[in-house]
């Protein structure tokens, strides 16, 4: 099995494909399997493809990347989806991250940010832009009932509110001061009881739920 990361670009504009692919193909242990120029297409690649990212723009005629980004999420060992987009507070990119994507990331972001974005979503451990998702979540005053919220252990809670402020799990386990294994199952045990896909999911659920405040910390 390869050990690079193999990425598949979802854009409409040929120049935004072209850019991220020459920024992505420069660097050791990343590789684009692929280019779609809309989100059916995207589906399509990604089961055929099998890349471990996909970069998602939102905004694509027929299947937007929302659409694709929820048949994707659907799928057992789906890809991880990392949004793509040109506004952060947009209602687009939170429709995205409920529907299943791990995170965001500007088009306007610097290439050593897209290449970091892309490794941190690949290794699934630390949420992408904590206070940005915070304050997606806070601008539309949601809320929602989330039955496993009810069913964590006061460990759990803690370690949710932690994964909320962005924390990966090696700073979990120093907060908390316990070992990282026991941090990596907490961890599993909120995604499970929470029916979360992975971290961004389990923290929107969090503050949808009012588990965790917009407000704070």
């Amino acid at each position: 099995m390869s050990t690079g990361i193999g990425v598949l670009l979802a854009d409409d504009e040929d120049l935004i494909r072209t850019g991220l692919r020459i920024i992505i193909e420069s660097e050791p242990g990343l590789s684009v399997v692929g280019e779609a120029a809309d989100g059916a297409a995207a589906v399509s690649l990604a089961r055929s493809l099998r890349p471990d990212v996909i970069l998602m723009d939102v905004r694509m005629p027929a299947v937007d990347g929302i659409q694709a980004t929820r048949a994707l999420a659907a799928a057992e060992g789906s890809p991880k989806v990392l949004v793509v987009t040109t506004f952060e507070n947009d209602d687009y990119v939170y429709e995205a991250l409920r529907a299943g994507a791990s995170g965001f990331l500007l088009k306007r972001a610097r290439a050593d940010e897209l290449v970091q974005a892309i490794r941190v979503v690949a290794a699934g451990e630390s949420l992408l832009f904590p206070a940005a998702i915070r304050s997606l979540v806070a601008a539309r005053g949601a809320a929602r009932a989330v039955p496993g919220i009810g069913r964590l252990t006061a460990r759990e809670g803690d370690v949710l509110r932690l994964m909320a402020r962005g924390l990966s799990n090696a700073e979990i386990a120093a907060e908390l001061v316990v070992g990282a294994e026991t941090v990596k199952t907490h961890v599993g045990n909120v995604l499970s009881k929470l029916g979360a896909r992975d971290r961004t999911q389990a923290v929107v659920a969090a503050y949808e739920s009012g588990f965790v405040s917009p407000a704070g910390p």
